[in-house]
């Protein structure tokens, strides 16, 4: 006898997505630049022409109300735009993805999926920080532009939108939905015939009445707590910047120039030669303000790092989204130990000023060996050696090793010596169970270590010479950044085999690569653990 059929049981309905809009001053915030050009443009034309200027002054003395008619009519089209473009820039969140619509002629809507969240940024450029204004960015695996900027909005509400963001994006709301009963599902609002809700909180104001996530008190996710790891103190940055070889290059080049005008008596040669000094000291001086107060920090929801002195960055990197790691010390860097950390992290490819790109990417500005190792932990706890007892002494071997004493790497064969005549010693990689670790440079020392799971490609490389002396270059191919990880000058078997055991690694790494959602696991597995938990003591 056939079962009754049982009717299609109804989905609770969803609820249209919220949009809601930044904070008025945001038009102003962002276009702050333009206008100063316009101002310093408008001064260049007057002060080439001044007496021009003057007879034209002098010829429209009798249409001052037309002047002031036209400046008004002009600051009435620049707030007017200013006001149309904060009307059309709207911005909505669910579990799923962030979404940004902005344009007047031109309307564009940015995507950013939270399942392919890479970091997360919140910047406060100097006059921001005067309005309390912060701007949230969230780089997401895609390519050099597939980050979303939400700004700008009040401080504490960016920093309650950062946290809410990645709670979303490790899974803990959405395991939170599906596992107690009763929950609304993922990006349902309240119902329609609830008197509580409120009938349009997209005009409550910029950030919709104070969560900006979309949802109600309750699902605002707290901040999560974290544990700093190490500071850069401003006067080892300072120190470090002075040890840097342009530096003293810069300073030769200006006594240089002083003497040359002090002999020639030609002011001219000053002149000429201020450009070149003034990018130095300008790279030196955002170099030293982009990493003041330089700050690292471990919390559930992954790295934390703040930074800056006129523009504050606070930076989150959730866990396993690093894609390579590189520790580099110059020459003058010896005597102290210092080492520079800098990390490839998906969707930080560009989108920004070169320096400010820099800035992105670093992990520790300078410290010692300790510090810089510790760095390197945040990313890979455990580097899984054969013999744990043996990491120190790896490691020690990849910063400073060289062919004559190792005990782990694999180095370039001695047809190298023509081709890298001074590192062709240091030239090597060493596989652990976790990364492979390539080094190289003999003036500029260099470890680069790329976990398995997250190697792009592979590939060999052969010039000319290198084939004529039974070499290649064995390389991976991580995510666009200041890394390009490299094995230079092995030899030709060697390469290959390397080529082929790598390519093994990284497939079975992935295969076991943790979920994109990291937390999203461990909350089903707590709220099942409670669950159970009740359901015994019920009874």
């Amino acid at each position: 006898m056939s079962e009754p059929t049982r009717a299609p049981t109804a989905e609770p309905a969803r609820q249209e997505q919220e949009w809601r809009r930044v904070h008025p001053v945001t038009p102003f915030v962002r276009g702050w630049a333009a206008v100063v050009a316009i101002l310093v443009i408008g001064g260049q034309q007057v002060l080439d022409d001044v007496s021009n200027a003057i007879e034209a002054v002098d010829s429209i003395r009798s249409l001052w109300w037309a002047l002031i008619l036209g400046l008004v009519l002009l600051v009435a089209i620049i707030f007017g735009y200013a006001a149309l473009a904060w009307r059309m820039t709207a911005y909505a969140v669910d579990d799923d993805a962030v979404r940004l619509r902005k344009g007047i002629l031109f309307r564009q809507q940015r995507h950013a999926r939270l399942d392919r969240l890479q970091a997360i940024d919140v910047r406060q450029p100097l006059l921001a920080r005067l309005f309390g204004l912060a701007e949230l960015r969230l780089e997401v695996a895609g390519g050099s532009d597939s980050g979303v900027a939400i700004g700008f909005l009040k401080e504490a509400d960016a920093q309650r939108l950062r946290a809410d963001l990645l709670a979303r994006a490790a899974g803990v709301k959405a395991a939170r939905r599906d596992d107690v009963p009763g929950a609304q599902p993922s990006g349902a609002g309240p119902a329609s015939g609830d008197p509580a809700a409120p009938a349009d909180l997209a005009d409550a104001g910029p950030t919709g009445a104070g969560h900006p996530s979309g949802g109600g008190p309750d699902d605002v996710a707290p901040e999560a707590p974290e544990r700093q790891v190490y500071e850069v103190p401003a006067t080892r940055l300072l120190l470090s910047l002075l040890r840097m070889p342009g530096v003293w290059i810069g300073v030769l080049v200006l006594i240089g120039v002083g003497v040359a005008v002090a002999v020639t008596r030609e002011v001219s040669i000053l002149f000429s030669a201020l450009p070149a000094i003034l990018g130095v000291g300008g790279y030196i001086f955002q170099r030293f303000a982009g990493e003041f107060g330089f700050r690292a920090a471990l919390s559930p929801d992954g790295i934390r790092l703040r930074h800056g002195l006129l523009e504050t960055r606070a930076q989150t990197i959730p866990p396993g989204r690093v894609q390579a790691v590189s520790l580099t010390q110059g020459p003058l860097w010896r005597g102290p130990d210092w080492w520079r950390v800098k990390v490839n992290v998906a969707g930080y490819g560009g989108g920004e000023g070169q320096q400010q790109g820099e800035q992105q990417h670093v992990l520790l500005p300078v410290g010692p060996r300790e510090e810089a190792l510790t760095a390197l932990w945040l990313v890979l706890p455990d580097l899984e050696v054969e013999n744990p007892d043996d990491t120190l002494a790896l490691l020690d071997e990849a910063l400073t090793g060289d062919a004559r004493t190792d005990r782990w790497f694999v180095t370039s064969p001695r047809s190298a010596r023509l081709l890298d005549p001074w590192s062709w010693r240091r030239n090597g990689y060493a596989v652990t169970g976790r990364a492979l670790l390539a080094r190289g440079g003999r003036f500029v020392r260099s470890l680069e270590v790329v976990p398995h799971e997250r190697t792009q490609s592979l590939g060999i490389e052969q010039g000319p010479w290198q084939r004529r002396r039974g070499l290649a270059s064995f390389v991976l191919h991580s995510t666009p950044g200041p890394i390009s990880p490299a094995v230079h000058h092995l030899a030709e078997d060697e390469a290959a085999r390397l080529l082929g055991e790598q390519s093994s690694r990284a497939r079975a790494a992935r295969a076991h690569a943790g979920p994109e959602r990291w937390m999203e696991g461990q909350m089903q597995g707590q709220m099942q653990g409670q669950t159970e938990g009740q359901t015994e003591g019920q009874r």
